[in-house]
């Protein structure tokens, strides 16, 4: 029985593998293997969305599809900052991430 991952995953894993989340200013040499860029920020943040790594192992994470879900819900999947931008306060993410990262 395989495991059926939401639409919004399934959309990462082509874009990585298409390399559509790097834009000109970010090459995939910053990128490490095993890891997604994202930008988080609120979305009616004027100021440029801060960049993150994160591991790819986070996608398997219910806390952090629900983020990418809410991504899905208010850009679809035309980000505006050129990747994969996640609608949220900064120290939210950081939070977030902080206790996947000791799980």
């Amino acid at each position: 029985m395989g495991m059926r991952l939401p639409r919004i995953m399934l959309q990462a894993k082509h874009m990585l593998r298409a390399g559509s989340l790097l834009n000109s200013s970010i090459t995939a040499s910053n990128v490490p293997k095993g890891y997604l860029a994202v930008y988080v920020g609120e979305p009616a943040q004027q100021i440029q969305k801060k960049r993150f790594l994160v591991p790819i192992s986070y996608l398997n994470q219910p806390s952090f599809q629900d983020l990418l879900r809410k991504a899905e819900e208010e850009y679809g999947f035309d980000h505006p900052a050129g990747g994969l931008t996640i609608p949220c306060n900064e120290d939210m993410f950081l939070n977030l991430t902080s206790q996947l990262s000791g799980s």
